[in-house]
């Protein structure tokens, strides 16, 4: 398996190594608007046409991920609201190469005017109330059967309003990255990446996107659940995205502080990055994972796309949260130098890690875990016996520990400890990760870019 040296320093080499050859005339171009700065090599480092390295984990395969690398000045827009970020993306359908610089934090729960829309804004002139659909299908009158009528159709319509306003569509050939110094990011959204390729989403905060109106299925369970949709990034159908240096959070509302109904939590917040339907080629570095439950999701069901999913998860940090980091499903996964703080947080208590399953071939090596001394380390795996984890080099509190022997000696259900692969794009995988935790916690995340 291919491996890279140690770094001697990450901080400089997160600012040499990403940079992109252009033209002369592009060079002055850039440096008459003033956004481009030289390296010692006397190579071009621009944040906003920077693309994927080389060799960099799954979506630098074939032609690799520019995204908007290529966009003329008409292509290049620097937004600061929602109706802005809006007629930038454009038609999900146009393929021209686009920059859209993110400056400051863009509510998505806004309308065209910049005005705030709340729950009761969507829910206005659909009928809908929550204490009625409370009072229409409690389990103890309705029964254990999906919800129907009135109200379930008030819901959905109400929905559906909600829906048209924070979900932002990307086409394909766009990057779309968070102005240095500007606490960029976007509250509420979700921004979908749906059949399109090429794609790179860096240095923004996905904090609380929010389902208004989440569905009660009283057969999800043996309890029943409150389900809600709108992950803040969801990537379906899409080929060749790259998400670096971005921060995923509930923040401000963190789960604790929603009502329980029917006995279950009423749940707000679905998936922080999830990738499903047949996505492929991605690779997911150095963003922050914090304060969330279902936190990423690789595969829709257990017979997504075969020959698909695959992804490439690497330098992130995982702190505050409760499962799916990430569970995945069929594809081809390589986890390095990832690391995952289990100590509970904001009320975020830990059930697991990683989830293999449905034939899943994960790569998981030279990771760090740093857990409470009483947590046990066959905790931090799950699977349904079918799914596989190789890899060696993992930390658990500072001990190299072979964390899927500690799971398959706890569990009936056993991962399977060989894969079908070998990784070959591992730019920047490093052996030794003794200081990783000090590392990813300053150099990881939204803002630490510039």
């Amino acid at each position: 398996m291919a491996s890279a040296s140690p770094r001697p320093s990450h901080r400089r080499s997160l600012r040499t190594r990403r940079t992109l050859v252009v033209s002369a005339a592009a060079v002055a171009a850039a440096v008459g608007a003033g956004v481009l700065v030289m390296n010692a090599n006397a190579y071009p480092v621009d944040l906003y046409h920077q693309v994927l390295p080389a060799k960099d984990g799954w979506a630098a395969s074939g032609s690799g991920t520019t995204g908007g690398a290529k966009a003329d000045a008409a292509h290049t827009f620097t937004v600061s609201t929602r109706a802005q970020l809006v007629k930038a993306l454009g038609s999900a359908t146009d393929t021209t190469p686009r920059i859209i610089k993110v400056k400051g934090t863009i509510d998505a729960n806004t309308n065209d005017s910049g005005k705030k829309l709340t729950c009761a804004d969507y829910a206005s002139g659909t009928g809908y109330s929550l204490s009625a659909y409370l009072k229409a299908f409690d389990p103890a009158t309705y029964g254990k059967k999906a919800p129907s009528g009135t109200q379930e159709t008030a819901r959905k319509a109400a929905q559906d309003k909600q829906k048209k306003n924070i979900v932002l569509r990307v086409p394909s050939n766009t990057t779309i990255v968070g102005v240095p110094g500007t606490k960029a990011g976007i509250l509420g959204g979700s921004v979908l990446v749906q059949n399109v390729k090429n794609v790179i989403i860096r240095n923004l905060t996905f904090a609380d996107t929010q389902d208004c109106f989440p569905q009660w299925d009283p057969t999800d369970g043996s309890a029943g659940e409150w389900n809600s949709n709108y992950d803040s990034v969801t990537l379906r159908g899409a080929t060749n995205v790259w998400a670096d240096h971005n921060t995923f959070t509930d923040a401000p509302t963190f789960d604790k502080t929603e009502a329980t109904y029917y006995g279950r939590k009423y749940q707000v917040h679905d998936g922080a990055l999830d990738i499903t339907n047949g996505s492929d080629l991605v690779t997911v570095e150095r963003n922050q994972f914090l304060n969330h439950d279902k936190t990423m999701l690789i595969g829709s069901s257990d017979t997504d796309s075969t020959g698909k999913l695959r992804v490439t998860i690497h330098h992130n940090l995982w702190k505050g949260i409760v499962q799916r980091a990430p569970l995945a499903r069929i594809g081809q996964i390589h986890l390095y130098n990832n690391v995952y703080d289990t100590t509970t947080v904001n009320g975020y208590a830990p059930k697991y890690s990683l989830d293999s399953r449905a034939k899943a071939q994960v790569v998981a090596e030279r990771n760090v875990w740093k857990i409470p001394a009483d947590a046990k380390v066959a905790k931090l795996l799950s699977g349904d016996g079918t799914g596989s984890v190789a890899g060696t080099g993992n930390l658990v509190n500072g001990k190299a520990t072979d964390i899927v022997a500690a799971y398959n000696a706890a569990n009936s259900k056993k991962l399977k400890t060989t894969v079908n692969w070998t990784p070959a794009l591992t730019a920047g995988l490093q052996t030794t990760v003794t200081s990783l935790l000090t590392d990813l916690t300053g150099t990881t995340g939204a803002g630490t870019l510039s």
